[in-house]
């Protein structure tokens, strides 16, 4: 009796159904997300793509503290990292782009500056920045050890569990760069916008699911089948089939279908705009934009753009939505990729802002012009501006020879002499 019942527990277990590893219910249970719906909304991979494209585009410089004013100091090979290739196998521009879509999506960005020890002498040396590699947001963890563990008090370590490799790593928060949106109610972690309006970025992608239903099946309304007559379960579901695959479609679009006598057709129709489909739609669009700090016309909505409006939305775009941005991501690059006596020194990266305000060519020389005319650029300043050469004695800062200081302004007209009496 023992045996026959270890025999058909075997047997229960090998004809027991294969558990499917992406099914919801069990990914959910095992606290994994089955993958982000939120970005397969146009708006919000829109609104993704316009601000790390931005971040992307952005050129960093090196610059040092003179007077009261900055010039372009000389990079050493940390500084030439960031601005030329911060690891191996990424640009600037891809490395910026993959932080802010990070930082965007998840509400957290992390970056690993990996050192090296290198030896000056028999007892000395330093550690020197050889790469800086981005850590996926959804791998990394933020531990603050508040017990002194690891014997710095409140200090915040960063644990990231590689995908590629499945090694876990442990870094303090001198080694990590962390950049974090806007809404943040710890100062520590920071809060994203798919987290914030879940139910309005849902709401708006189970509209698009409707439009792709309504596409799948022909653009035809539902209908009611009227009968005469009563059938059981079996033979209504059957008659219910086959009028689905006579109807759905939109092979079947357009299509004659038979009808018997005593039965009728009658659509269900629900018009899209009885249901201001559309306006409702492009309001949740707006809103979601709005949340990310995009303009309208950078989600292709220019019903209310001109060429001079949307020239306006740009500017509006950097200085209401990416001038906090730039300043955060100085911030943090200047603490963690500098040492002390570098910014002792007045040494500092910034990111050239100016290359997403450029003007058409007409304007962008007058502008130039006036510069140089009044003593704010030199003529080269205003040369390497257009991507030109110096040109010898073009250092110096030139203004229109009749111009006088405001001390003197009318001292060419007076009568006279002067306050002692000399002519």
């Amino acid at each position: 009796m023992k045996m026959k019942n270890r025999f058909q527990r075997a047997w229960n277990e090998l004809i027991r159904p294969a558990v499917n590893l992406n099914e919801a219910a069990l990914l959910d249970w095992l606290g994994i997300q089955p993958g982000n719906k939120a970005i397969n909304e146009v708006t919000y991979f829109t609104c993704l793509k316009m601000l790390s494209e931005t971040m992307g585009k952005l050129p960093l410089k090196y610059y040092k503290s003179e007077g009261d004013g900055r010039i372009r100091a000389d990079p050493d090979s940390g500084a030439l990292l960031l601005m030329n290739r911060p690891n191996p196998v990424m640009s600037p521009s891809t490395f910026w782009a993959t932080v802010e879509a990070n930082c965007q999506h998840w509400g957290n960005a992390f970056v690993w500056v990996q050192t090296e020890f290198v030896s000056s002498g028999r007892y000395g040396g330093n550690y020197k920045i050889v790469s800086y590699w981005p850590m996926q947001s959804n791998y990394t963890n933020v531990i603050m050890d508040n017990a002194g563990i690891f014997g710095n008090a409140g200090k915040l370590y960063y644990r990231y569990c590689d995908p590629k490799s499945g090694k876990t790593y442990t870094f303090s928060q001198d080694n990590v760069m962390h950049f974090k949106t806007w809404c943040s109610f710890d100062g520590i972690l920071g809060c994203s916008v798919q987290d914030i309006l879940k139910t309005t970025v849902s709401g708006l992608g189970e509209s698009q699911n409707y439009l792709n239903n309504l596409y799948t099946q022909g653009l035809t309304a539902s209908m009611a089948l009227q009968y005469t007559g009563d059938l059981d379960k079996k033979l209504r579901n059957a008659l219910e089939k086959e009028y689905n695959e006579l109807l759905t479609g939109a092979r079947n679009a357009g299509k004659v279908v038979a009808v018997p006598v005593g039965m009728t057709l009658q659509p269900l129709n629900i018009k899209l705009t009885d249901a201001q489909f559309y306006e409702l739609k492009k309001y949740t669009a707006l809103q979601i934009a709005g949340a990310f700090g995009i303009k309208p016309n950078q989600i292709n909505d220019y019903e209310k753009s001109s060429y001079a409006n949307s020239e306006t939305q740009q500017l509006a775009f950097l200085v209401d939505t990416m001038l906090y941005r730039l300043t955060q991501y100085e911030q943090e690059i200047n603490f963690k990729a500098l040492t002390e006596r570098q910014r002792a020194d007045g040494y500092f990266f910034k990111f050239n802002e100016k290359v997403i305000l450029r003007t058409d060519s007409k304007s962008q020389m007058e502008n130039l012009t006036k510069a140089v005319n009044n003593g704010i650029y030199t003529p080269n300043e205003a040369r390497n501006l257009i991507d030109m050469p110096s040109e010898v004695g073009g250092d110096i800062l030139i203004v229109n020879g009749n111009y006088v200081p405001l001390t003197q302004v009318g001292a060419a007209y007076k009568k006279g002499g002067d306050e002692n009496g000399n002519s």
